[in-house]
């Protein structure tokens, strides 16, 4: 002990003072007090840690512990999650193993610790779609014990909040698997401070020039919303004490996420983002079965000081959202001439608000049960996308995106049944989800008593009949209808098993045709075919054949026949294209320089050499953009918030790298610019002058259309970088009757 140095000391004191403040959060909660379990965790895992560092160069015994504070305070779990918490890396990182922790902590930890381990291994392998086979560990682990989950967000939030001592490669791949995967989880368990914390720390790193803007105007207007706060529950907290209701109001102030993504999709700046505030009620039931009532009673006292919104007011108080969510939600017009949102909840329903249902354990003695069915009914469905193998991992990511995260709608069978459906449901999933044979002989569907086809999308409240036949069959364009993971598994196993039929059929009837035309079946054959029929593999053109798609005939003779002329060809392209090949010999040398350590420099250069912009989000200089490596060894270049960058970062985060622009005005890009506004004379002549005048930019297309006095279109032009775009937009908005300029994507 005597021969530490001051700075071991100083990591000793540092972490003894920190499981201190973990150990007195504990005592302060309403679990059993298990103290001596937590200490012989902690003493376990700071034995197993001792001398390693994190990157940020702090003990990392540091994190583990950071990780049970988060489970203990902000998730709300007790003893055992936090010794899972505290030992989440102790099998990964050192030489224990999972019967080690079992043989002193007892099964029901190491079970949890074991699940935590499973998920951590192999994200950064080199394998594609490791980390969506981890997502699918994670859900299957989670299936057996929800904590394990829990504890993996609390995890990924210390993580997070820790990110800036990453590579930048390293934070684009963790901040896009957060959005993508955990922030919807985390809102999914009914996290929803943590959702919130998530979203805002991956939009930081993502694009932090646009962060600090949005952060920096809320602070400016922050007096200005303390202000009409103020003034708006004044009379409203009048009202609630003559009820005699126990309560306290506090302000909501809309996320940076939030906001970032409702200018994004609705293409409005932030000054025109008016539901930055919200009003929160929470208030203390009488007792706990006047409950409801006292939700509609304050509902009803503080509508009689401001109009609501007739058909703003949301009640997840009788119909909680799956995730527990219970709340009256209401949007009243404040005397400022804006409407402003109420949230109205009682102290438990706000509990579980903030921690889930984590905090149903909490109220289990006072038979908070009817939530768990929920909660079952949704692991359920995990195992059932879990049953079925996907073969690519964006397909598995999409597929738990669609069912698990989406919102439900309500809708009734022809007796009157209510059932739960994921948002967008068609009346085909509908038809699967009451049963197999139902949907695979579906031929159309009633809602509210009108015919419709099995596309229909379904909306909360309808009355559904499905409509069957014996003769119907599972039709190859039913997997764009389906949207839920049942019926889609469903429908995909029944297409296979024919697919298969079909193939077997198939060879027999091409294994005919060759011997009558004495053909040896070899590979070469196939191939030829496979190419002249356009088929991606023999599979499918087993399969076209045998369906009957594709008849073998005089084209295929020829084709299989033809082996001289093949040939000859062959000697032909070779001679003409030596002169193009030490190019292409050379290119892959440079290739290999790709180091995904360091920022990738995009000049006029490269650009025009060496990386593809991509096609699905046309990036321009100045873009928040990344690299991806594709399996042919080209960079991608996408923008960071593009969808299919989305899922790359979720599902191939060790191809990622970071980019930065290095562009001297040089080369031009496309872009498309949306105006829209009042239409009056010569107003396309000005929008033309200030561009092509003013600005020197060309013009490549101008499509505007004009209805009932208000004109909108969009332009197509040329131009340098995103510096271009944004003098292009103010000098358009400067135009008198120009209401909303925007970039958009097409």
């Amino acid at each position: 002990m005597d021969n530490l140095t001051p700075k071991e000391i100083a990591d000793e004191e540092m972490i003894n003072q920190a499981f201190h403040e973990l150990l007195n959060d504990y005592l302060s909660t309403k679990h059993r007090k298990k103290v001596e379990i937590i200490t012989k965790a902690f003493n376990f895992a700071n034995q197993a840690h001792k001398g390693i560092k994190r990157r940020s160069g702090e003990p990392y015994i540091m994190h583990p512990i950071a990780v049970a504070s988060i489970v203990c305070n902000e998730i709300g779990l007790g003893s055992t999650s936090i010794c899972a918490a505290l030992l989440h890396d102790v099998v990964e990182d050192t030489d224990y193993t999972v019967e080690d922790i079992e043989n002193i902590f007892g099964p029901k930890i190491a079970q949890i610790v074991d699940g935590l381990t499973k998920i951590s291994g192999g994200i950064f392998g080199d394998r594609a779609s490791a980390q969506a086979e981890n997502f699918k560990k994670l859900l299957l682990t989670m299936s057996n014990d929800i904590r394990v989950i829990l504890i993996k967000i609390a995890d990924r939030l210390h993580n997070m909040r820790t990110l800036g001592s990453m590579l930048p490669n390293k934070q684009y791949k963790i901040a896009g698997e957060t959005l993508y995967i955990y922030a919807p989880l985390a809102n999914r368990l009914g996290l929803y401070k943590i959702k919130t914390e998530l979203e805002n720390l991956s939009f930081k790193y993502e694009h932090p020039e646009e962060y600090a803007e949005i952060e920096e105007k809320l602070n400016a207007t922050a007096a200005e919303r303390d202000k009409v706060f103020y003034e708006f529950t004044a009379p409203i907290r009048t009202q609630l004490d003559k009820m005699g209701l126990k309560y306290r109001i506090l302000a909501r102030v809309k996320s940076i996420y939030s906001i970032w993504n409702k200018m994004q999709t609705k293409h409005v700046p932030f000054e025109e983002i008016y539901d930055l505030l919200a009003v929160r009620i929470i208030f203390e039931p009488r007792n706990i079965e006047e409950e409801l009532n006292d939700c509609f009673d304050i509902y009803v006292s503080i509508s009689k000081i401001y109009k609501p919104h007739p058909d703003r007011l949301r009640d997840w108080v009788s119909h909680p959202k799956a995730n527990g969510y219970q709340a009256l939600h209401v949007t009243l017009m404040g005397n400022n001439g804006q409407w402003i949102e109420v949230q109205i909840r009682s102290e438990r329903m706000n509990d579980v608000a903030e921690q889930g249902f984590a905090a149903h354990w909490k109220y289990k003695e006072g038979g908070g049960s009817e939530d768990e069915g929920e909660l079952e009914k949704w692991l359920k469905t995990i195992k059932e996308i879990l049953d079925d193998p996907q073969p690519d991992a964006i397909d598995f990511l999409d597929t738990i995106k669609l069912n698990l995260f989406a919102s439900e709608i309500f809708v009734f069978t022809p007796k009157g049944e209510l059932k739960t459906m994921p948002q967008n449901s068609t009346a085909l999933d509908f038809a699967f989800s009451l049963h197999t044979d139902i949907g695979s002989h579906c031929i159309g569907a009633k809602v509210n008593h009108k015919l419709v086809p099995l596309s229909h999308k379904l909306q909360s409240g309808d009355q559904v009949e499905i409509l069957t036949s014996k003769s119907q069959r599972v039709q190859p364009q039913w997997e764009v209808f389906a949207t839920t993971a049942r019926a889609r598994a469903k429908i995909a196993a029944i297409l296979r098993k024919e697919r298969k039929a079909n193939q077997k059929i198939g060879e027999e009837i091409l294994s005919e045709f060759l011997k009558k035309e004495e053909i040896r079946p070899k590979e070469t054959v196939i191939e030829k075919l496979r190419k002249l029929h356009n088929a991606k593999n023999e599979e499918e053109l087993l399969a076209a054949i045998g369906s009957k798609a594709i008849i073998l005939g005089e084209a295929d003779k020829n084709e299989l026949k033809e082996k001289q002329t093949s040939n000859w060809m062959k000697y032909l392209t070779f001679s003409f294209g030596n002169k193009e090949k030490p190019q292409e010999e050379k290119e892959p040398q440079e290739k290999e320089k790709i180091n995904p350590k360091q920022i990738l420099k995009l000049t006029e250069e490269s650009l025009q050499k060496k990386y593809i912009m991509a096609e699905c989000c046309h990036p321009i200089p100045g873009d928040d953009v990344l690299g991806y490596v594709d399996e042919h060894d080209r960079i991608i270049i996408h923008k960071r918030q593009c969808p299919v960058a989305a899922k790359l970062k979720s599902s191939y985060g060790n191809r990622i790298l970071a980019t930065e622009w290095d562009t001297h005005k040089e080369l031009s890009f496309l872009v498309y610019i949306y105006i829209k506004g009042i239409d009056s004379m010569g107003l396309l002549n000005e929008v033309t002058q200030v561009i092509s005048r003013q600005l020197n930019v060309n013009i490549r297309k101008l499509a505007i259309e004009t209805e009932d006095g208000i004109f909108e279109g969009k332009i197509q032009l040329w131009v340098h970088d995103v510096e271009d775009v944004k003098t292009i937009c103010n000098n358009l908005k400067k135009i008198q009757n120009i209401k909303q300029v925007s970039r958009v994507e097409e």
